[in-house]
């Protein structure tokens, strides 16, 4: 399917409605209805990282499942993720057994466990495992996600492939949306984001490319690509940063917000019918 590019004088024209978009969806109201109300539940910022990033790693399907499913994950830890995961021994998986929810297991969270365990206890925290990912990626001039990847499965390399499926790479074409999802929640600031670590400046983040958010973008004239792969997070991000270049993941607000409400979309906007 053949689409059509929005030129950067059509993209200047769209701007502003693009602005009164993010406006209209970042306020605090959003924080109830979205997984991101785990990461506002925790005042320490380790705990806001490490349950932050499981999830992000299980942001996938309905809203309301997710956050659902999260709650349960959280609840058997005690709402204490880094105390429990810190103390984690062979016998605390009886507080993960019988966890499912879609392809997650109990079996892939005892690996997710066991990996953020040797991440705190090598790193410090969280954040400092990200820090040297980012390092790393600078020098030797790499995707970010594709370095995490590499250094998260690193510790077990028996980790099964079951398990490995759930963190994106980039490098293998993965678009890394719930990767890129949770560094907006945590290096992100405003009425939504928490801001939580800093090892990266915002105008860093891709822009976490889901079905819907793809979907809008072709409609836009943002994209062409028809794979939403990281081939088509890489054109979208050029866009977005010809946009606003200090904060271009900002637009996930605008894009998910128009496939939310499609009638905030004026006809004349659309560059593409039929995506």
């Amino acid at each position: 399917m053949s689409l059509r590019k929005r030129s950067r004088n059509q993209l200047l024209k769209l701007k502003p409605t693009l602005d009164q978009w993010v406006d209209r969806m970042e306020k605090p109201e959003y924080i109830d209805s979205d997984p991101i109300q785990f990461l506002h539940a925790f005042q320490d910022a380790d705990d806001i990282n490490v349950a932050g990033f499981f999830t992000a790693t299980m942001a996938w399907g309905k809203r309301s499942i997710v956050i659902s499913k999260v709650d349960d994950f959280l609840s058997r830890l005690s709402y204490k993720p880094v105390e429990f995961i810190g103390n984690f021994t062979e016998q605390d998986f009886k507080h993960l057994r019988g966890f499912k929810h879609r392809t997650f297991n109990d079996e892939d969270m005892y690996w997710l466990v066991k990996t953020m365990q040797s991440i705190l206890q090598q790193y410090g925290n969280f954040e400092s495992f990200w820090l040297a990912c980012y390092e790393q990626a600078k020098s030797e001039i790499r995707p970010l996600m594709g370095v995490f990847h590499e250094k998260f499965f690193s510790f077990y390399p028996e980790i099964p492939n079951r398990t490995r499926r759930h963190i994106s790479n980039p490098e293998k074409g993965g678009s890394c949306k719930r990767l890129y999802m949770y560094l907006r929640w945590t290096l992100r600031d405003g009425p939504v984001d928490v801001k939580s670590m800093s090892f990266m400046d915002p105008s860093e983040i891709y822009i976490p490319l889901d079905v819907h958010v793809a979907r809008q973008s072709r409609k836009l004239g943002l994209i062409t690509r028809n794979q939403n792969d990281w081939k088509a997070v890489l054109e979208l991000q050029k866009e977005l940063v010809f946009l606003d270049p200090s904060d271009p993941s900002k637009y996930d607000y605008a894009l998910f917000g128009l496939g939310l409400n499609p009638e905030w979309l004026d006809p004349k906007w659309i560059l593409n019918k039929v995506v």
